[in-house]
């Protein structure tokens, strides 16, 4: 939910009537219940308490997902809020306790001609027939900061259509407050090894197809590698696909991303040995170095070595989240690690034009990465508008072959909370040091027992 408000929070300028329209329809695709307070659906409120104060635990854990999450619940909230009836907006304060002083009719009277004159887009007859409330100034920094509100005796007289600014900047502070105490009784929290799997799991999980089914296996030739990593391959494999040929080496964590990547696209087990010998003993690794090491990582992969785990594609929050890559590396997400003037110019390189550039070095700039591979995927592929969320390297490839085979235009994705298992792709390492995946898979466990309590009908 939290990520479909990000997205539309980027792509349409917040409450407007096509912002609200278009949210409308993703919650109810998602059966998030938006309207459990006016419905007075008790169990749909449990559920999301509940899972407000389980992404709670996960997202305190840094500066980056507290601010995170803290940004995306405003504007969930903000929606909701403003979906209430007046009466249900009334009981809310009440409940919260925000009470506000309303201004009685015989002073708002006296007052009329400077509340209209003090509050935009207000005439004397809406003056008339609004409530106003009296509010203490530090509560309403940004109307009177703006120049929205009247001001007398140390009291903003805010009218009750903007007392959502009032609610909205008190939850900002209690949320903040809540998120920084949440975090310093992480320690404990640490030491129960039920939670702590769970909410590192959660924090940068992914949920919708992990593309460990191969519907391509084997219609892919290796040939066709270079062509397709101009025309479909995002920017992050498209990256570590030209530095592999470049230097004919990559080190363990591109050749854990990429080598995923093509096995999703539908790489044979044999394509890959091939496809990896053939670039590695151009280079400095004769065909002997890599009989002995790496071919059994690559076999590991596929799932035929070691637990026989069949491992499946990093999504996008696996890439962007873990693993950040040192020099000499190439793996990662382009628009997370890379210098934004690294980045202007690798894009500069792949002719996109100058105001596509500006789009995505701003989405870079305000944190939206996925956002700013949907802008370049727009932008390469010349459409407005690709319809659906971006999650995954191989949803990337796999709409873009759609696109240009002349298939069907992109569609929004449907919910896959409910249909798809959550896997968090923690994969086992390729090389001595690897660490085991058993707790990842516990987590993994957990969650999908989660999941199915939120999604059931």
């Amino acid at each position: 939910v939290l990520k479909v408000v990000e997205n539309l929070g980027v792509s349409y300028v917040r409450n407007t009537d096509a912002y609200k329209s278009k949210l409308e329809n993703e919650l109810r695709k998602l059966k998030f219940p938006y309207k459990a307070l006016a419905e007075d659906d008790y169990e749909a409120r449990r559920k999301d308490h509940i899972s407000h104060f389980i992404l709670r635990l996960a997202y305190c854990q840094s500066e980056d997902l507290r601010r995170w999450f803290l940004q995306q619940e405003m504007d969930l909230f903000r929606y909701r809020f403003n979906e209430l009836t007046e009466g249900l907006m009334q009981k809310f304060l009440e409940h919260v306790n925000l009470s506000f002083e309303a201004v009685s009719e015989g002073e708002k009277t006296e007052l009329t001609n400077e509340l209209c004159a003090s509050t935009p887009g207000f005439s004397l007859p809406k003056v008339k027939e609004q409530m106003f409330y009296k509010v203490g100034l530090v509560d309403a920094v940004d109307l009177f900061r703006t120049r929205r509100v009247f001001i007398k005796d140390g009291f903003a007289y805010v009218p009750f259509k903007e007392i959502d600014v009032i609610v909205l900047n008190n939850y900002r502070t209690k949320l903040s407050k809540a998120l920084a105490l949440t975090a310093r009784s992480l320690p404990s929290i640490q030491s129960d090894e039920r939670l702590q799997p769970l909410l590192n799991h959660l924090s940068h999980s992914y949920v919708g197809p992990d593309y460990s089914i191969q519907k391509n296996t084997g219609k892919i030739s290796l040939e066709q590698i270079d062509a397709l990593s101009v025309k479909s391959f995002p920017l992050c494999m498209r990256q570590l696909h030209r530095a592999l040929r470049d230097n004919h080496h990559l080190r363990h964590g591109g050749r854990m991303q990429y080598g995923l990547f093509l096995k999703g696209i539908g790489l044979t087990l044999e394509q890959a040995l091939e496809f990896w010998k053939k670039e590695f003993i151009r280079g400095k690794v004769d065909a002997d170095k890599f009989d002995k090491g790496y071919a059994y990582s690559i076999r590991h992969s596929y799932g035929k070595e070691g637990k026989r785990t069949d491992y499946t594609p990093y999504s996008c929050m696996k890439i962007i989240m873990s693993n950040p890559p040192s020099q000499g590396d190439y793996h990662g997400c382009p628009f997370r690690h890379s210098d934004p003037e690294l980045l202007k110019q690798k894009l500069q390189s792949y002719k996109i034009p100058p105001s596509g550039i500006t789009q995505i070095l701003d989405l870079v700039k305000g944190m939206h990465y996925q956002l700013a591979c949907q802008k370049y995927f727009e932008l390469t592929h010349e459409v407005d508008d690709i319809g659906f969320s971006l999650n995954h390297p191989n949803q990337y490839f796999t709409e873009s072959q759609r696109l240009l085979s002349g298939g069907r235009e992109p569609k929004k994705e449907l919910s896959n909370s409910g249909n798809s298992q959550q896997k968090h792709n923690s994969q086992e390492s390729m090389n001595s040091n690897s660490t085991p995946a058993s707790s990842n898979t516990t987590a993994d466990t957990e969650l999908e027992g989660l999941e199915a309590y939120f999604t059931e009908d």
